[in-house]
């Protein structure tokens, strides 16, 4: 299986609690990867996820941009090569900090893909 990312549909973060952040499925279930989903999340000019938890852990690489992962009550800042692992039950939430785009992936357990 072989994709662009410009033939994927951008699909809204719809929380209430994010603000102008979008995701689009590269790899998961319907392309072979039974376990796991692999996502590129576009958070654009202040923009960010939703400050949460949940029951499975996550990894981020950071490809575009720069912003903050608050994790555990402290904020840390990421830009385009740093990476980040998310244990299960931390807290966390990805800010935008700057004028530009910031990009990463996000590889998730399936349960965590809604």
């Amino acid at each position: 299986m072989i994709g662009n990312i410009k033939d994927l549909e951008s699909i809204t973060i719809n929380h209430p609690s994010a603000n102008n952040a979008s995701m689009q499925v590269l790899i998961g279930k319907q392309e072979g990867w039974q376990d796991y989903v692999m996502r590129v999340v576009e958070v654009s000019p202040g923009g960010f996820t939703p400050k949460h938890t949940h029951p499975w852990p996550h990894i981020n690489y950071f490809l575009e941009g720069k912003g903050t992962l608050l994790l555990n009550n402290e904020e840390h800042p990421v830009e385009s090569g740093s990476y980040s692992f998310v244990p299960e039950n931390s807290l966390h939430q990805f800010k935008n900090t700057t004028d530009q785009i910031f990009k990463f992936i996000c590889i998730v357990p399936k349960e965590g893909h809604q």
